[in-house]
């Protein structure tokens, strides 16, 4: 590598101040470079606005330059703005004009502060530079310290006295970081000759070793520079710093930056600005100390200071481990009226910028200074106690507080997680999609059956591993701690159930390949077989092999319940439950639902004592055969209805009817197949009467199977034979599902509870497909009233999930009362694509290249499907004012679709019982206009 060093003149042009040039006049180029002092000059550049005054000078900047006016000890210094790194990089990485002389304009007014001289042997000033991007980036870009050393000024520095061993140390740091971050020189190189000189001097701890050891660890240092670069090691100060400058703009534009911003949502325009700032030292003695300490307990939110500090050492010293730090309460005893004096500051910037603070300090020779404030990193639950701490000491309002708190730290409070410390001690062995979040640690089961016996039987934790899983499956999954699949998308039946009922799964995990003949699973090399332990991350899609511990969050926190009662006060939009089962029923309203928005009644069927006589009604070979079996649902469906009811008492319950095609309640066809194919093969082996009657039942029962599986079979039953379409076709089973209902209504009213049965017809796409099926059914129901000598407030509804419903919600809304918008199934019709298919197959690039902003199954596509909403919304309201209308996808627990179904004015969205509590937040933010969606 070939550096370029630019000439002394060159370098040492400017302005004798930092605004004037030598005949003071106002300079022509544009203003880059800010004092620390000059804030108020900033804020009157951009009128006053302090996220802007954050962009220009970089969150790091700003908050120092707001200390300084505070009157905070802060190291003098100054800034080099956004603009500068963003001109810098457009202009192929050539500073734009008047920057650097205005930044050797800054040095000098630091000189006069401090009476020091940059570069000088006598009484020197050392500087570090610092990135600092509007947003927090921690350890994302590069840093430099001690900047202004070289072999005169150490020498000098040591012969008036200062300790060889201090200097020397200081003078490796800054050509290793200057190496490492300038040059691009690897730190690995660096490391390896400290590592050799500990071992020549039989040290264990860099703080051990001898100022003769550093001294020649810095000339090697030196060489190893010139070896790499063809270049000296630059002993110009000025040159220093204008290559440290340099390196950090490069640095907004590094893999590490990039991949952050990426992750964190940071836009990758904005620039880094650069803080140059006068070094101070932690390291001169026991009267000298360096820390890092948070104006509250990062960890809980308890109202104390919280931190690590060590006597005599250099900051880096504390945050890279390299001596046990002690806690901060410690500076208590040792340093009373400093730790008197951090502990007023800390009180000062809270009550300042009314946020918990993550400061940085130095204590040189008794005198503290702060290095750096920033709104400090917290745990979900800190972050929740801060902000309901803060609403009681006066500091923030409550809508404040609720703005702070972000779905996702809620949802950590309703799912185990893994213990942080040992996932980060263990390496993931397969990544896949975070479908529904929490941690699950169990054995693999790769069947559902197995899964529930291992579970209920022998007691056993389980994880359920399958290719994919099917509503067959769902016994295994309930049983399971958590499911991971190889194949599915965000909103494949494992997402779905998963959510449904709180069980982390991670799904789509392409590189698991998984054979259920050999009862094994392989990620590359590494060989798993059926009972051995894996531990699932399903907040980050993480899988890991063996058991890791788990930490279970308390919903009953009494400041999440403080702050979630806030947000009811706040949000305009209600937030209902899916919820098939009363115990859902009961949780969901334990979380705080105001009704049922889905209760799909077809997972009832799937429940083992009912399967069967689903099946019976299937195969039934005539109507009287089909209503014996359809009269034998009536009481099992009545008595979970009963359950949902008493459950909601007083809240409204909104009933889908039977959806899925009839051919999803038997055997998979090529299953069959295979199973009968496997009977007759094994039939010639037999030799028993008794064992070849039994494989003969086999084979009948599984041929009458198959014979109905082909006769039901469709090309695509997404939109074949389902919803209303199968009401039509078969009457008695959606009305046997009415008289359930209402029945269970009668008799629960009769109670003393109080109902408000709502019934969903589902899948409409014609005014008349939901007229006929309504006209049977209400009539149905007022039968069963009449019968019971009872009325019950009911209303009948349907489902907007084919884009003709949506166009023509007018007419529809003259039948029906309420609306309910299936946003799984519209995206799926307005986008023409299988859910499944696109997010296991092009999907995914899509996103990744940028076709697609975000998959259209986890975030509601505002501009196809969320135009299609409002028209129905405006058209169904036109035709009946008082129209109810909502959403009961899985798009209902999902922060931006909220925000757009508030938008849109519609009375609820629906959700898994466990997202009730990020939607009544996230309602509350849409509420406080936290997101816009341009229609």
């Amino acid at each position: 590598m070939t550096v370029k060093i630019a000439p002394v003149q060159e370098r040492m042009e400017a302005p004798k101040r930092l605004m004037e040039d030598g005949n003071g006049r106002k300079p022509q180029a544009a203003r880059y470079v800010y004092l620390f002092s000059e804030v108020a000059e900033v804020e009157k550049r951009v009128g006053g606005d302090w996220p802007k005054v954050r962009g220009l000078l970089g969150g790091k900047g700003a908050n120092l330059a707001d200390m300084t006016r505070l009157g905070v000890p802060v190291p003098p210094g100054f800034t080099v703005t956004t603009e500068a790194c963003n001109a810098y990089l457009a202009a192929g990485e050539q500073f734009p004009e008047g920057m650097w002389p205005q930044e050797v304009a800054a040095v000098r007014a630091i000189e006069e502060m401090t009476r020091r001289t940059f570069g000088g042997s006598e009484r020197p000033l050392l500087v570090s530079c610092r990135s600092g991007a509007k947003f927090s980036m921690p350890g994302m870009m590069d840093t430099i310290l001690n900047i202004g050393l070289n072999d005169e000024v150490v020498e000098k520095a040591i012969d008036r006295g200062n300790d060889p061993r201090f200097m020397y140390d200081l003078y490796r740091r800054l050509v290793q970081m200057f190496g490492s971050v300038v040059l691009d020189v690897p730190d690995e190189v660096f490391e390896k000759v400290i590592t050799g000189y500990r071992e020549k001097e039989g040290v264990q701890t860099d703080a051990e070793l001898s100022a003769a050891a550093w001294q020649a660890v810095t000339a090697r240092f030196k060489e190893i520079v010139r070896i790499h670069t063809g270049v000296e090691f630059p002993d110009d100060a000025y040159e220093q710093l204008r290559m440290a400058t340099e390196a950090v703009f490069k640095s907004w534009n590094g893999k590490r930056a990039v991949d952050y911003r990426q992750a964190a949502g940071i836009a990758h325009d904005l620039g880094t600005a650069v803080n140059i700032q006068m070094m101070v030292f932690g390291n001169m003695g026991n009267d000298s100390a360096t820390g890092v300490a948070m104006s509250r307990n990062a960890s809980t939110g308890e109202p104390e200071l919280e931190g690590d500090y060590l006597i005599n050492a250099q900051g880096e010293d504390v945050v890279a481990g390299i001596r046990l730090t002690q806690p901060l309460q410690e500076l208590k005893k040792e340093m009373p009226a400093l730790y008197a004096e951090f502990e007023e500051i800390a009180r000062k910037l809270e009550k300042h910028y009314l946020n918990m603070q993550d400061m940085e300090f130095t204590i040189e020779h008794g005198k503290l200074w702060l290095l750096q404030t920033r709104d400090g990193k917290r745990t979900a639950q800190a972050e929740v106690r801060i902000a309901v701490d803060m609403v009681e000491e006066g500091l923030i309002t409550r809508q404040e507080a609720v703005r702070r708190v972000q779905p996702a730290q809620v949802d950590f409070f309703l799912h185990p997680q893994l213990d942080a410390t040992a996932s980060k001690a263990s390496k993931p062995i397969a990544q896949g999609l975070n479908v529904s979040p929490g941690a699950a640690v169990g054995v693999i089961a790769f069947d559902a059956d197995t899964a529930e016996r291992w579970a209920k039987k022998e007691g056993r934790k389980v994880i359920m591993v399958r290719p994919e899983t099917r509503p067959d499956d769902v016994h295994g999954m309930l049983a399971a701690q958590g499911i991971l699949t190889s194949r599915g998308g965000r909103t494949s039946h494992a997402a779905l159930v998963a959510r449904q009922f709180g069980k982390p799964a991670v799904v789509g995990v392409s590189e698991l390949d998984i054979d259920l003949d050999k009862r094994l699973m392989q990620v590359g090399e590494l060989e798993i077989k059926e009972g051995e332990w894996i531990s699932l991350d399903g907040t980050n899609g993480l899988v890991y092999l063996g058991q890791l511990p788990t930490v279970v969050p308390d919903f009953s926190n009494p400041y999440l319940l403080r702050l979630l009662s806030w947000t009811d006060e706040i949000r305009t939009l209600g937030v209902w439950a899916n919820a098939d089962y009363p115990r859902d029923a009961e949780r969901a309203r334990q979380y705080g639902a105001e009704g049922i928005g889905l209760c799909r009644t077809e997972h009832m069927f799937f429940e083992t004592d009912r399967l069967p006589i689903v099946q019976q009604m299937i195969l039934a070979k005539n109507v009287t055969e089909q209503n014996e079996a359809i009269a034998k649902l009536l009481p099992l469906q009545r008595g979970d209805f009963e359950g949902l009811f008493e459950a909601m008492d007083g809240l409204p319950v909104i009933i889908r009817l039977i959806d899925p095609p009839l051919h999803e309640f038997l055997p998979a066809y090529d299953l069959l197949i295979q199973e009968l194919a496997d009977l007759k093969v094994r039939l010639q082996h037999f030799h028993t009467m008794s064992e070849i009657d039994q494989a003969l039942q086999e084979i009948r029962i599984k041929q009458a199977f198959l014979e109905r599986v082909e006769a039901l079979r469709e090309a695509n039953p997404m939109l074949g034979t389902r919803g209303v379409r199968l009401g039509i076709l078969i009457p008695e089973l959606t009305r046997m599902q009415v008289r359930a209902i209402f029945e269970a209504a009668c008799k629960c009213a009769k109670e003393g509870i109080e109902v408000h049965p709502e019934v969903m017809i589902p899948l409409t796409a014609h005014v008349n497909e939901l007229k006929t099926q309504q006209a049977t059914l209400e009539a149905e129901a007022k039968a069963v009233m009449a019968e019971q000598n009872i009325a019950i407030d009911y209303k009948f509804g349907t489902m907007i999930e084919i884009p003709r419903a949506a166009l023509t919600a007018g007419e529809l809304a003259e039948v029906a009362q309420f609306f309910s918008f299936g946003t799984n199934d519209l995206t799926q019709t307005v986008f023409g694509i299988s859910r499944d298919d696109a997010e296991a197959g092009f999907l995914v690039d899509y996103i990744q290249k940028g076709i697609l902003p975000e998959n259209p199954f986890a975030t509601i596509d505002a501009g196809g499907v969320g135009k299609l909403m409002a028209v129905a919304v405006e058209n169904g309201r036109q035709a009946r004012p008082d129209l109810e209308i909502g959403i009961c996808g899985e798009h209902g627990g999902d922060p931006k679709s909220i925000a757009l179904c508030h938008q849109l004015g519609l009375n609820y969205v629906s959700c898994s019982p466990f997202r009730v509590p990020i939607a009544r937040l996230a309602a509350a933010h849409a509420a406080l206009g936290e997101f816009y969606r341009d229609l």
